[in-house]
């Protein structure tokens, strides 16, 4: 009868006997956590090498040439007083919607344009401006002193990796950037891991569907070649909120 325990003798000998007592109930397993964080998938090397052209760098990722990095002697053209007309940053910026703690990197922050009108957003969080050329973080360093503003914090990544806890960003925040990346696989996959669960990646990038927009075109990126280079890294795309006159305002987020 299962209401009581059963107690079988399983093998007897040499003076000695092994048990096993039976209640009649199933033992209980643990539980998984739900919705546990999901691990960045493991790809193949995406790159390939060719001939590189004017703009690039003869490195290909999905199919894409890598531009030739925009050095900090380009500062003057970050800060332009056309960029608010051409580009309007500041009704990208709008778009964002950030909790008032909220902990974003911009990467491949430069001269700091867009960090610095990010940080009025995120008043009891920070951002955090990424760059590799100490040249852009020194002129971040001075230009926070001289605008008074104490929540964005200069950091000097790798070419390969933010240098960035795990689990320490709630936000990250891409303009113009990422298409120069040299090592955006590695890149993706740091960000991937930087990023909490939940977390959103804004990226903008010139369209290159539209022969009007005025950039190189290893300096502008498809919708398309954009979704395929992040979702193979484990990102999710969500929106392209589409408000600017020029960029792709695309929208993705970490499981």
């Amino acid at each position: 009868m299962r209401a009581f325990a059963l107690l079988v003798a399983l093998m007897m000998g040499a003076g000695t006997c092994a048990f096993i007592f039976w209640s009649g109930r199933e033992p209980e397993t643990a539980k998984a956590p739900a919705n546990p964080p999901v691990a960045a998938p493991k790809v193949e090397n995406a790159y390939t090498m060719g001939p590189a052209s004017a703009d690039g760098i003869g490195k290909f990722f999905h199919g894409r040439e890598i531009a030739k990095v925009m050095g900090h002697p380009a500062i003057g053209w970050l800060e332009r007083d056309e960029r608010e007309r051409e580009e309007a940053p500041s009704r990208a910026i709008e778009a964002l919607d950030l909790q008032p703690n909220a902990v974003i990197a911009d990467i491949g922050a430069g001269s700091g344009y867009h960090s610095f009108r990010i940080a009025p957003k995120v008043p009891l969080g920070s951002v955090i401006a990424v760059d590799i050329q100490q040249e852009m973080l020194d002129f971040v360093s001075k230009r926070a002193k001289e605008l008074g503003i104490t929540n964005v914090r200069p950091h000097l990544g790798a070419i390969d990796d933010l240098k960035l806890p795990p689990a320490s960003l709630d936000a990250a925040w891409m303009v113009d950037s990422y298409h120069e990346f040299s090592h955006p696989q590695e890149m993706l996959a740091s960000i991937f891991k930087a990023m909490k669960p939940g977390g959103r990646l804004f990226l903008l990038e010139f369209r290159a569907e539209d022969p009007r927009v005025p950039i190189k075109p290893l300096h502008k990126m498809t919708e398309a070649q954009a979704k395929l280079e992040l979702e193979s890294a484990g990102f999710r795309f969500v929106s392209n909120l589409r408000p600017l006159p020029w960029q792709h305002f695309l929208v993705f987020s970490r499981p």
